[in-house]
């Protein structure tokens, strides 16, 4: 076995690398004011999808999560998402 290879073959898959979606296109921003772009960042209960799902780097995410408190505060999101059913 070479190195840097890992045994076996059947469970391998491919994992696309995620990339952030702010670093890549410079005309999207992220804007408290604009809770439909937000939207894409929480969950149906209203909470902040994490940075290892969405992609998005340590620096955007910490001014998504900013704006998203801050568009919570002033009503545009809501706290607590819809239940289910």
């Amino acid at each position: 076995m070479y190195r840097g290879q890992r045994g076996g073959g059947k469970n391998r898959f491919y994992q696309r690398r995620k990339i952030c979606r702010f670093c890549v296109d410079n005309g999207m921003e992220i804007n408290y004011k604009n809770p439909k772009s937000l939207r894409q960042f929480i969950t149906e209960r209203g909470k902040i999808i994490p940075r290892r799902i969405t992609g998005t780097c340590a620096k955007h995410q910490r001014q998504l999560s900013l704006a998203i408190k801050q568009s919570r505060q002033i009503a545009l999101l809501p706290f607590v998402g819809r239940p289910m059913h």
